[in-house]
């Protein structure tokens, strides 16, 4: 039994799926880009309604056999990962398995409270995984709905990745063909022989050895980490978009919901005035790899499975980002994003860990606000591409999907992503400070509902 809060949840059974097929042992090693990565574990996960005429049996029966078919192409997901010689960190592709669990709650799901993961979502409905590379759990509503809830590693898998894999197994579990399968070819993130690595590369990733010791949390609440979901509608964020532009200027909504949380955080705490408050923004690399590419190149990127990402960021004085109008803001964020959305970037990035090996190396960002002349940081994720309405295992489209991810750095973690109606809405994912969230909900209440069981119906 899992107490925490209010909700209860009771675990029935585990058990581990493995590959249906049997699979040669073998070592998959990590790419460059995976080794950025610390031993962080990424959730998420999928609320259905008004499954009762399926039966929860049948539907968890449905879920293992299809896990069991699908993981004979995504292996990496039913191995472990394990140090080799060196003590880098490797998959051992053994067919170990996915952990399962089976569980029921005794709660419906339009008294889920959504809004607050940490008390429903963290260890409850999304597991703890304990061995493996991915831990699965369905739980059973006492409405007769599902969540079906997974945590990954994320060494092996970012969010592109992890996608691919979620609507594969839907489309198994519907009896379709896989939409697309995994390529593991490690060699499409090789480094340059000999390497080129630009300067600037040391201001954004450093060495583990080189971070100070980790402050100790405080005792105060208002600045302990914490999870909320918010519901952001869209013409709130073509508003937002309108105030980011000038000059003839136009950013995207990401870019200035960016700025626009970025001054929300700064002006939080005015103690830090001079102090420098950071935001970065994770980039996918794949499409900026296949630039001038051949059509191969380019196919293969678009299945591969592993990381492909940077956290480029921008540092500004709390009181210039506070006091600057809003398309300032969005304008510096643009301006560190042009720098790292192109091919060198990421080439340089592949070249800059070869050059560190085998010691362990961070996106400094994750450890920013780790010392006291920190002022806040925070990152953005772009989940857009989440692809909520496909995860449909035969009983219908989610009727709500979210990442959960306290990602265990120094610094916040934010991802939007689409709503399962696609109607232009946003879901808000947020891991900032309580004092930091306390703080927009009171300034910023037109823009960010707390979500809500009405939101979604």
């Amino acid at each position: 039994m899992i107490a925490k809060g209010e909700l209860r949840v009771s675990i029935s059974k585990r058990e581990v799926v493995a590959a249906v097929l049997p699979l040669q042992e073998h070592w998959l090693p990590l790419s460059n880009l995976d080794l950025l990565l610390p031993p962080v574990d990424v959730g998420v996960f999928f609320c259905y309604q008004n499954t009762t005429s399926h039966g929860f049996e049948a539907m968890v029966g449905a879920l293992k056999k299809a896990m069991a078919q699908t993981l004979v192409s995504y292996y990496a997901l039913a191995g472990e990962v394990v140090p080799n010689s060196v003590g880098e960190p490797e998959i051992l592709c053994n067919n170990r398995g996915v952990d399962f669990i089976e569980a029921h709650a005794d709660v419906e799901l339009k008294h889920l409270n959504l809004f607050n993961p940490d008390d429903t979502i963290e260890g409850k409905l999304v597991p703890n995984k304990k061995k493996g590379v991915l831990a699965v759990q369905a739980t059973q509503l006492k409405c007769g709905g599902l969540v079906v809830g997974c945590t990954f590693d994320h060494r092996v898998a970012d969010a592109y990745s992890a996608n691919m894999f979620l609507v594969s197994w839907a489309d198994m579990a519907q009896s379709k063909p896989i939409s697309q399968l995994p390529s593991f070819r490690r060699s499409l993130l090789n480094p340059r022989r000999p390497g080129c690595v630009d300067p600037t590369l040391d201001d954004m990733y450093v060495p583990i050895s080189t971070l100070p010791p980790p402050k100790q949390p405080l005792e105060d609440d208002d600045h302990h980490l914490i999870s909320r979901i918010y519901y952001v509608k869209i013409d709130q964020l073509n508003h937002l978009q309108s105030l980011a532009t000038s000059n003839g200027h136009k950013r995207t909504k990401l870019e200035a919901f960016s700025a626009f949380l970025w001054k929300m955080v700064a002006q939080c705490d005015t103690t830090n005035d001079h102090k420098i408050t950071k935001m970065g923004i994770v980039v996918d690399g794949r499409s900026r790899l296949c630039e001038g590419g051949s059509d191969e190149y380019t196919r293969l990127m678009g299945s591969y499975f592993g990381n492909v990402l940077s956290i480029p960021f921008g540092g500004e004085k709390v009181n210039e980002v506070v006091e600057k109008p809003l398309s300032w803001v969005a304008e510096q964020v643009h301006d560190f994003l042009e720098n790292a959305v192109t091919k060198d970037h990421f080439l340089g990035l592949i070249d800059w860990v070869e050059a560190h090996r085998p010691e362990p190396a961070l996106a400094k960002i994750y450890s920013s606000g780790s010392s006291s002349e920190d002022g806040p940081a925070f990152v953005v994720s772009s989940g857009q591409r989440f692809p909520v309405s496909k995860v449909d295992f035969g009983w219908g489209k989610p009727f709500f999907g979210s990442y959960h991810f306290p990602w265990g750095g120094d610094a916040g973690y934010v991802m939007p992503m689409p709503t399962p109606t696609g109607n232009g809405d946003w879901i808000v994912y947020m891991h900032l400070m309580k004092m930091q969230l306390d703080f927009i909900e009171t300034q910023a209440s037109n823009l960010f509902s707390p979500l809500t069981f009405d939101h979604l119906n």
